[in-house]
Order: structure tokens, then C-alpha cells, then sequence
């Protein structure tokens, strides 16, 4: 597809302004630019068309079905689009006095409490602009807190094989010494490693539960608590707290900070690079540690507050304040009870839609029930007929279905993590599953079929190493 210059052609355009009725501000001397500036030149309608093609070229929920695995890619709904553009929300500026936001620190303190009482945390900041920045935010926090105790000796993060890719980077970060701690058989946790890795030098341990294979630890009290015993402090990530939001509280698992991901279990519309956010909350004793600009109530209003000791700020001002503003909306418009039937028809969904593909595909740690999210093994079909997890998730393509989280979790061979969500109808669910299982035969009858998927898209196979080793990330303009 051409781009924009690739179109454009000399002194065409779609501008209409009226004379200038004004005098001229000109910049002064040595601002200028030494070479006109290049902007595309078209007319409206191929404008129009340009950006019509490239929306045609997309994928999102409300394309078709997007069962993206860990990444809760649920239905928005377009109110809370509505709500956030007010302009009393929309038009602010970040520099004004609290004075005169009253509304919008109202909305953060709204959105704080409801979301403590969701996680069991205490308080809360909205800083973090994204889950991994939040993770990061809440490793400086924990460091925080012991040099603050005087215990600079903690230097090392326990964290699970299974767990996000983001948490030992966020550690790493962070000056933490990244420990591994291997699953057992069950797909949870192995107790025994936990207890042998945790001593005087652990500063804490990060946790997501359920876990990526989709599977809740039932030994989460036993897990907390070693930890615990041993000086360290639990962090959880809120990636999946969509399969338990209203049901279970990290706070009441025993942890003591966790990040969430407005922007995916909140509703927040996913992907492109933004806009998210990724509020970490906390237990009162970790409060003094929270990043700057809380809101809270003051003698003339609600106002900024400064934590006391307080690692400072992780991002420009208050966070990414339309995402809160959304995410309040979500919370208010399904409740508390809503809240725990969005989490229980998230769960539904996935074992519903695992239990319909178990006679074509095998199950990873498949014995009991999952919670938001399984994990597929194509390990098997890849060694009979040559079928890998790639083949599969390109042949979804042909069916305008996006693939699932390929070869992830790590400790899966030939994984396809598939996440449904609790907005996806059972008529689209099993649509899904029946083209599951007709790739599933074609693996059989016509396995050279599936090397070459996808067939109908614009795009069909990159060379992904090259495109993420060399990316091409600025147009080349010809030779005047």
C-alpha cells in the first residue's frame, strides 16, 4: 500500500482558509527553517480514501473476534468514549490550579476507592502510564521500602517461569537480582523451590494469578506467606484480574502491592502502543512510598498531596487521566454486582470454549478447570504433521479471526494462549471453534495448505527477524 507521499502530487490540496486579516507574526531571525517543509499535497476525497484502506487493513474487537491470550481484548463500550471527551475532562489543562479540577480530582478519588475495594489495597496512584511501567513503579517502591528500613541487603525478586516477560525486565531495572522459580506439575508454583529461594536477601516476589497458564495457585496463602516470613513483600500482577475481579482480592491473598491494567480488565480500548494506564495500589504501610501528585482532601478542596517519602515521579503529572475517566465509567455502569459477573462470564467463556476444542487439540496442564485463559499444545501435531502453532494462528487470519497468543507461555512447547472474554457470545465463540477444528483437519488432509496461511490477506508471511532487526522506520524521499 502506498503511503501518503507516495500519493501526493505537487500544488494539490483541500485547504480553503479565507485572506489573512491580521498582521503576520514572523519567527525570529535564525528559526527559520533552511528547507520548506514536506507535507503530502492531496485532495480530500483521496485523503479520505487513504485512511478508509488503512481502517480496512485492521484488526479489533470490533472487527471480529480477538482472543489474544493475557491481553483481555474485551468490547469498549463507546459511553465511556462519550464520557471522557466532555469537555470539562477533555479540555483541561495539566498546569491548573486544583481549584479549578475540582471534577477531575473528584474522578481520581472516585476511581481510587472503587478500585482498592476491587483489589484490597489501601491507596493508589495513577501515575504509571501502562502494566509494565506500573510493575516498574512498584519494584521501586518495594526498594525503596527497605532501604528505608535500613535492610539494603535485599537485592533479589523471586519470579515464577511462568510469568510475564515484563516482570524480571521490570526487576532488572530496577538493580534487582532476577530469581527463577520453576512450576510444579500442577502448572502452579513449586512450593519447595519458593522456600528454598527465600531468605534474608529477597526483597520480594511477583506473582500473577492466575497465573499465564490460566490456572489459579490454590497454594496463593502458602505462597504469600513464605514469602512474607522470609522479610520480602508480594506483588501482584493485575494482568489477569479479569478472571477474578469481584470474586478475589490480591489484598486479601496476602499481597502488598498490585499494579492493574485499566486499559485491558477496565475497558479502556487495547493495543497501537496506547493510550493505557497502570495504577499501582498498596497497603497503608507502603502509602509514604506512592509517586507523587495523590489526590486527596485538603483544607480548601480536594488538592495534590506529596507521599513523604515518596520515590517520586514516574511520569509527566497525573497519569493518563481520559483512561481513568473511561475506567470509572466501567466501574459505575455494571457495580459490584456486574463487576463479578464480568469476571465469571470470562471464566465461563474460556472453559467453554477449551472443553469444545479438547478433541482437536491437546491441553496444556489440562486436567482441572482454567479461569480466563488456557494454553493450547500443538507440540504433538507438530511432530505428526509438520503443523506448528504459527501455521494455526496464521490460518485464523483467512477466517478474519485474530490468533491467539503464540508460543507463550514460555514453559509450553508450540503454545496458542487463547483468551475469549466475558463480551464474546456463545454463537461467536463456536463460530470460532469450528474454524478451529476445520484447520485442525486440514492439518490432516492438507498440512502444506497451512505452511502457506495465510491466503487472503494483504500480507501473508514477513520476514519477522528481519523486520525486527532492521525495522524500516522512515521514508526515504527520492533524490531532487
Amino acid at each position: 500500500m502506498e503511503l501518503l507521499f507516495e500519493k501526493s502530487v505537487p500544488d494539490r490540496g483541500c485547504d480553503l482558509l479565507p485572506p489573512l486579516d491580521v498582521p503576520p507574526a514572523h519567527l525570529l531571525e535564525g528559526l527559520e527553517r533552511k528547507t520548506p517543509l514536506r507535507q503530502p499535497e492531496m485532495a480530500e476525497v483521496d485523503l479520505s480514501r487513504h485512511y478508509s484502506a488503512l481502517c480496512r487493513r485492521t484488526h479489533g474487537v470490533n472487527n471480529g473476534f480477538y482472543p489474544l491470550g493475557s491481553c483481555t481484548m474485551k468490547y469498549n463500550p463507546k459511553i465511556n468514549e462519550e464520557l471522557a471527551a466532555l469537555p470539562g475532562f477533555a479540555g483541561v489543562h495539566p498546569l491548573q490550579s486544583a481549584d479549578t479540577v475540582q471534577g477531575c480530582l473528584e474522578v481520581l478519588g472516585w476511581a481510587e476507592e472503587l478500585l482498592c475495594e476491587v483489589t484490597g489495597m489501601d491507596q493508589m496512584t495513577f501515575q504509571p502510564a501502562a502494566g509494565a511501567h506500573g510493575e516498574f513503579t512498584a519494584l521501586l517502591m518495594v526498594k525503596k521500602y527497605h532501604l528505608d528500613r535500613g535492610d539494603p541487603a535485599r537485592t533479589k525478586i523471586l519470579v515464577p517461569d511462568s510469568a510475564h516477560g515484563t516482570n524480571p525486565a521490570s526487576a532488572a531495572m530496577c538493580g534487582f537480582t532476577v530469581v527463577n522459580v520453576p512450576s510444579n506439575s500442577q502448572g502452579g508454583v513449586d512450593l519447595e523451590a519458593l522456600r528454598a529461594a527465600a531468605g534474608p536477601d529477597t526483597a520480594g516476589l511477583m506473582l500473577t494469578n492466575p497465573n499465564t497458564l490460566g490456572l489459579f495457585d490454590p497454594n496463593i496463602l502458602e505462597i504469600t506467606r513464605i514469602v512474607h516470613d522470609a522479610g520480602g513483600l508480594c506483588y501482584y500482577d493485575g494482568a489477569n484480574l479479569n478472571a477474578v475481579m469481584g470474586v478475589a482480592r490480591p489484598g486479601d491473598m496476602g499481597f502488598d502491592l498490585v499494579h492493574l491494567n485499566l486499559h485491558k480488565t477496565f475497558s479502556t480500548p487495547h493495543g497501537g502502543g496506547g493510550p493505557g494506564s497502570g495504577p499501582v495500589g498498596c497497603k497503608d504501610f507502603l502509602a509514604p512510598f506512592l509517586p507523587l501528585y495523590h489526590a486527596a482532601e485538603g483544607e480548601d478542596g480536594l488538592e495534590f498531596q506529596h507521599p513523604a517519602k515518596s520515590i517520586g515521579s514516574v511520569k509527566s503529572f497525573y497519569g493518563n487521566f481520559a483512561v481513568v475517566v473511561k475506567a470509572l465509567a466501567y466501574l459505575l455502569t455494571l457495580g459490584s454486582e456486574g463487576i463479578t459477573e464480568a469476571a465469571q462470564g470470562a471464566v465461563l467463556n474460556a472453559n467453554y470454549m477449551r472443553e469444545m476444542l479438547r478433541d482437536s487439540y491437546d491441553v496444556a496442564y489440562g486436567d482441572g478447570p482454567c479461569m480466563h485463559e488456557f494454553v493450547l499444545t500443538l507440540a504433538g501435531l507438530k511432530r505428526e504433521k509438520g503443523v506448528s502453532a504459527m501455521d494455526v494462528a496464521k490460518a485464523l487470519l483467512d477466517d478474519g479471526i485474530h490468533p491467539p497468543t503464540m508460543y507463550f507461555p514460555l514453559i509450553v512447547e508450540e503454545a496458542l494462549m487463547a483468551e475469549p472474554t466475558e463480551t464474546e457470545s456463545r454463537e461467536t465463540i463456536d463460530q470460532a471453534v469450528a474454524v478451529l477444528k476445520a484447520i485442525r483437519a486440514r492439518a490432516d488432509s492438507d498440512p502444506d495448505s497451512l505452511h502457506a496461511a495465510p491466503h487472503t490477506t494483504p500480507i501473508g508471511r514477513p520476514d519477522e527477524v528481519s523486520a525486527a532487526r532492521h525495522p524500516v522506520l522512515r521514508y526515504e524521499f527520492p533524490a531532487e
